[in-house]
């Protein structure tokens, strides 16, 4: 009589690990699922891209060559350049990156290592709320505050150039940058630092010489994330750009990225057009993929 308990006791337990089991089996495919709709999705889209953007070279016979490297963006004439929009872009990404790297990486220096923490618990915040300001945004304070400053100091006709979309991408990647980097930089062990400064280095010396090349990794993550949303932004740059299709010469002159080539002409486009401003996202995405892989190589070897 004795055992009945025991064996009832058993089944219960049984039932339960099954109902775990079960419940484990759902919820693993459940998150399998999601995994593969994200990767799907990554791979529709730029399947899509690639296939609109490719239909006037394969089926309609354009040079892909005159494309790349052809000065001329006239659609109603039949004339598809885009080599002064890549060279606008690559001098506005690189210039941001100038200007935005060192300002970033001092400040979470600054935040992580050297601000008292109620100084700390003030600048944090509002650097992080810089984050969830729209671009739009950003444009708007770009063409009201910094293309007539430029223009007044720097004696342009206009302001909108290519030196404002460059401060306008720098301001906009900070809050990657310092959000990241001082992730990182919080995260090298203390001993490193008591390390370091037990054998007579001071402490500008010790986080130069040991805690940001300690956090290496992590500060080309947050570079690498910055310049994810400086050379994908558009509405901000349409703003400030001046939307010039010419060779930018100076830091003065107006430009026309390929972001905002794609944004200021799909809305009327068709036929060719239409595909071969597809093609331009074809040449953005791989040039996007072409300075994240180089900028992961260079991480990688920073981790070792």
């Amino acid at each position: 009589m004795a055992s009945l308990p025991i064996k009832k006791q058993n089944m219960s337990n049984d039932k339960s690990n099954k109902r775990k089991y079960l419940l484990e089996k759902i919820s693993s495919r459940i998150f399998l699922f999601c995994a593969l709709l994200s990767v799907l999705s990554l791979f529709l889209i730029i399947g899509f891209v690639f296939y609109k953007g490719s239909h006037p070279f394969i089926a309609e016979g354009y040079s892909f060559i005159d494309f790349v490297f052809g000065v001329d963006w006239v659609p109603s004439e039949d004339k598809f350049g885009i080599f002064p929009m890549i060279v606008a872009s690559i001098y506005a990404t690189i210039g941001a990156l100038i200007v935005g790297v060192p300002v970033g990486l001092f400040t979470a220096i600054f935040l992580s290592e050297i601000a008292p923490k109620s100084v700390a618990k003030i600048i944090s915040p509002a650097v992080q709320l810089l984050a969830g300001i729209p671009s739009v945004l950003y444009g708007v304070f770009g063409l009201a505050i910094i293309v007539p400053f430029l223009q007044n100091n720097f004696g342009l006709v206009k302001g909108q150039s290519l030196l404002a979309v460059i401060l306008v991408l720098a301001i906009m990647m900070l809050p990657t940058i310092v959000t990241v980097a001082e992730t990182a930089i919080r995260a090298v062990p203390k001993t490193y630092r008591e390390g370091s400064l037990a054998l007579g280095a001071s402490e500008i010396g010790t986080i130069f010489k040991v805690v940001v090349p300690a956090a290496k990794s992590g500060i080309m993550a947050a570079i690498v994330l910055g310049l994810g949303r400086a050379i994908g932004e558009t509405m901000a740059v349409i703003l400030v750009a001046g939307n010039s299709l010419i060779i930018p010469e100076s830091l003065t002159d107006s430009v026309r990225p390929l972001t905002t080539n794609i944004a200021l002409e799909m809305g009327y486009a068709f036929g060719t057009h239409q595909e071969m401003l597809f093609a331009t996202g074809i040449i953005l995405f791989s040039f996007i993929l072409l300075l994240n892989l180089v900028l992961a190589k260079i991480s990688a070897k920073g981790g070792h």
